[in-house]
């Protein structure tokens, strides 16, 4: 592919018709109610319940706000068993809850939290397991359910990827306590920006709602010490319109996951992960990992490879979240400490994938492989 094409870059956020806007734009100058649960935003928690299959659903003005006030809502402290192979607001919300970060190994079918590990990081100090789905892949929900009711911790889940992902037909943001979506512009799902809780009970979704509305209850009551995490209702209009097209979105990341491992599956030293069985994947991501003595090539130097032919895949996740100079001094963060994770970190490039990607692009990029 040469300079002059396009470049192409890991993902393009799905923008509907710009017509099919127009007349919620024009509702919003009508009624000048831009924010503070308006009528898209009351309209949109209502419909996303319907298409996740889920009680509850509190919506944010971005992932990350709704990751710090989940942990506030579940009155989390101490310290938070969670996993390094994640994006970095994943341990951030914890740091800014003044919560300490305990990193596990992961697995390598998954690359998420490895269960087995959990149990020797519990200390007398910990109140939680903070596990993500990566790329939309599920954890293993029965056993980190089965450990944290044996020690009484709290699951909150990392859900950013999972958006319309289903684990035996049910939704995996409907398990643990609470589970934290991100609409973020790069995601299956956008609102722009955006996020959203998903909790359990109707006490509950009242308490994340005040908390995201600065404490307040009604007009002149404040019950709690929240902050400003609301979504606005052009955010909540561009989520109602995506719905529409949500699952032609699904099918057509299907497509192209399914291009890439058939124009793969035969190249010694690119492995890419098999589908979860009993699950219905929303393909957020398509990862490849790169075995050097096998494939030739390290990561890095197929990266700048692809980058020279305007290929802008992503080493999601590199570095890992325990090695950036914030959370690198801590005793769970020292190198050799979990060998699956910095492999992977090292491995992994995460190739272009998003709806209207053109085929002939995605056999380009395969062929340069």
């Amino acid at each position: 592919m040469s300079k002059s094409v396009k470049s192409i870059y890991v993902t393009r956020p799905f923008l509907p018709p710009l017509e099919e806007f127009q007349p919620y734009l024009e509702q919003i100058w009508e009624t000048r109610q831009l924010t503070n649960n308006g009528p898209f935003h009351q309209q949109l928690e209502e419909k996303l319940c319907e298409y996740l299959g889920v009680q509850y659903i509190s919506l944010f003005a971005n992932g990350t706000l709704a990751m710090v006030t989940a942990l506030q809502a579940l009155r989390i402290t101490g310290e938070v068993i969670t996993t390094p192979f994640s994006f970095v607001a994943t341990t951030h919300a914890l740091w800014w809850n003044n919560i300490k970060p305990v990193f596990v190994d992961i697995e390598p079918e998954t690359c998420t939290l490895d269960p087995d590990k959990i149990e020797a990081a519990i200390t007398s100090l910990t109140t939680a397991i903070l596990p993500v789905h990566v790329y939309g892949n599920p954890c293993k929900v029965d056993r980190i359910e089965e450990i944290a009711k044996r020690y009484g911790l709290k699951v909150l889940y990392d859900a950013a990827h999972t958006f319309g992902a289903k684990l035996k037909g049910r939704s995996l943001c409907d398990f643990g306590d609470m589970a934290v979506l991100s609409f973020h512009a790069t995601k299956v799902f956008n609102t722009f920006e955006g996020g959203a809780i998903v909790c359990h009970s109707k006490e509950m979704k009242e308490h994340i709602d005040n908390l995201k509305n600065f404490g307040f209850q009604g007009e002149t009551t404040v019950v709690t010490s929240g902050i400003n995490a609301k979504m606005n209702e052009m955010q909540a209009a561009i989520g109602l319109l995506q719905l529409k097209y949500i699952d032609r979105l699904i099918d057509e990341r299907k497509e192209i996951a399914d291009t890439y491992r058939e124009h793969l599956k035969n190249i010694s030293g690119i492995n890419f992960i098999s589908d979860v069985k009993y699950m219905h994947h929303c393909y957020s991501y398509f990862p490849i990992f790169v075995e050097k003595e096998k494939y030739g090539l390290d990561r890095d130097a197929l990266y700048e490879k692809l980058k020279e032919n305007n290929i802008f895949g992503r080493r999601y996740f590199y570095p890992l979240i325990s090695q950036f100079p914030t959370y690198r001094g801590l005793e769970s963060a020292l190198a050799g400490k979990m060998p699956v994770a910095e492999r992977t970190a090292k491995e992994v490039i995460c190739l272009p994938i998003y709806p209207g990607l053109d085929k002939r692009v995605i056999k380009e990029i395969c062929s340069m492989l």
